[in-house]
């Protein structure tokens, strides 16, 4: 601030109050309401308060403020507000405060500036505070408005995270009418994305994506992937926001098939199990394969056989209203089997419910959680199922379902790289012990007598082979227990 002339005639005064109006709109351009009050601070070398009607602190103040002064400017402040003036002076022996109201609209409770200062107050404080309350105003409102922009934005990006953790839940019906809040209506069919990356890239492919009618959300949990949710019409290329170079050089992206919107879930789980294939393809994209997926080959009789296996979920009704009912268990399954390492901060709940929420799953079920075939099952079945609408009818078993012609096919493909003529012969060996031992390395190493680290090397360089991921979650390891199982009924190697 420029130092203050010495006194002089009106047109000094003017050119005095010219150049004080022109800094406090500069310093209001480069810092807004902070900058501007520590240059009215430095100009008057008084205590400078932004305050509510209330008393509060609207904003920060630039310079430490002492109670005695704290107390005059609020005594100031009441005063202004009780008189309904835009303006106030309250002196005591040796301070007096000036306090002006910002002006804006009427009927809106807008903050009060208050100035401090030694008696006598300076000549030129109340021209000056009265400048500065103009260009607080306008300050005031840009910074209010941002902040209603911004908070308006969280609103919609919650309600669209909450749309997809609907979906993925199975309960379409809800989603759809939340997705009507924001005047927006779900597609019929629907293909998901998983984008891995840091999160400023991940933030540009969210917004490059919403300009096309996506769903964009946080992956549960706190992962490092965000999803994005895209109509699937026949007519419709894959995402142009793919090509954006926040996408395409910093982040890996699975991509789903093409699904019916009541499986959303499904679309979920291939896009992790692309992402898996992704982070090992040089352009740092894949589409699911569908030579993956076991519940197309099962049929109508697998449906059956899954609503069967889930029945005891559907049909729970919880005995207090704080137990967990059909829908939160079958949540449950899915996030544990998922993303066994984080479950409970997906669902959001502790650990020790989680953990009481399992054993009452498998009480209900029969299930050993620590039984691989069990967990497989479980897992075939929840992806399989629908709504949660399906009819129970008694049909074939699993090893009935596994044992068809179609899943074989299906199986020896899965499992076709461990047996091809250059795949190194103990490959196949290892995963079937592993896959025996319910997937731990421990007792695996011990049968191969080799060390855990051995162990887990072989496996990563099954995962090369198999284009799947073993050691950390979305696992493959359900589909590699439920192929072997088909094989081994098939008498195959």
């Amino acid at each position: 601030m420029r130092e203050t002339p010495p006194p002089g005639g009106r047109t000094v005064q003017r050119l005095r109050r010219a150049d004080d109006v022109l800094d406090l709109q500069a310093a209001g351009r480069r810092g807004g309401t902070p900058a501007v009050l520590r240059l009215l601070a430095a100009r008057t070398r008084a205590g400078v308060l932004l305050l509510h009607p209330s008393g509060t602190d609207a904003c920060p103040p630039p310079a430490p403020v002492n109670a005695a002064e704290r107390a005059l400017a609020r005594s100031a402040v009441r005063e202004a507000v009780t008189r309904g003036t835009g303006s106030a002076a309250v002196g005591q022996t040796t301070l007096t405060c000036l306090v002006v109201t910002l002006p804006g609209r009427p009927g809106t409770r807008l903050p009060v500036l208050a100035a401090v200062a030694p008696r006598p107050a300076p000549p030129d404080l109340p021209v000056l505070l009265a400048d500065a309350a103009t260009v607080l105003s306008l300050t005031w409102d840009a910074e209010r408005g941002r902040q209603q922009a911004h908070q308006a934005q969280l609103a919609d990006t919650g309600t669209r995270e909450a749309v997809l953790q609907l979906l993925m839940a199975g309960q379409i019906a809800v989603a759809r009418r939340l997705a009507r809040t924001l005047r927006s209506a779900l597609p019929d069919t629907v293909r998901m994305y998983a984008v891995e990356g840091p999160a400023a890239a991940r933030r540009d492919a969210a917004d490059w994506a919403a300009t096309t009618a996506a769903w964009v959300g946080r992956e549960p949990g706190g992962a490092r992937r965000t999803l994005v949710l895209e109509p699937a019409t026949p007519t419709r290329p894959l995402a142009a926001w793919l090509h954006h170079p926040a996408v395409a050089d910093t982040c890996h992206v699975g991509i789903s098939d093409a699904v019916p919107l009541r499986d959303t879930a499904l679309a979920h789980h291939q896009a992790l199990r692309a992402l898996t294939a992704a982070r090992r393809h040089p352009e740092r994209r894949a589409a699911h394969a569908q030579l993956g997926d076991l519940a197309p080959a099962l049929g109508p009789a697998g449906a059956a056989w899954a609503a069967a296996t889930l029945a005891p979920l559907h049909t729970h009704r919880p005995a207090r209203p704080q137990d967990p009912d059909g829908p939160a268990l079958l949540a449950t399954a899915t996030a544990w089997l998922h993303h066994p390492t984080d479950a409970a901060a997906r669902l959001g709940i502790h650990r020790n419910t989680l953990a009481a929420r399992l054993t009452h799953l498998h009480h209900r079920l029969g299930t050993d959680p620590h039984r691989l075939a069990d967990r497989a099952a479980l897992s075939l079945a929840l992806r399989m199922r629908t709504d949660g609408q399906s009819i129970c009818v008694a049909g074939a078993g699993l090893d009935e379902l596994l044992a068809q012609p179609q899943v074989i096919d299906w199986a020896s493909s899965r499992l076709h790289p461990l047996h091809a003529p250059d795949a190194p012969p103990a490959l196949a060996d290892t995963l079937a012990r592993w896959l025996r031992h319910d997937a731990r390395i421990g007792p695996t190493a011990q049968e191969l007598a080799l060390s855990p680290s051995a162990v887990r090397k072989r496996l990563g360089r099954i995962e090369t082979l198999l284009n799947c991921a073993l050691l950390r979650p979305p696992t493959a390891v359900h589909d590699l227990w439920l192929a072997h199982r088909a094989l081994e009924l098939a008498g195959r190697p």
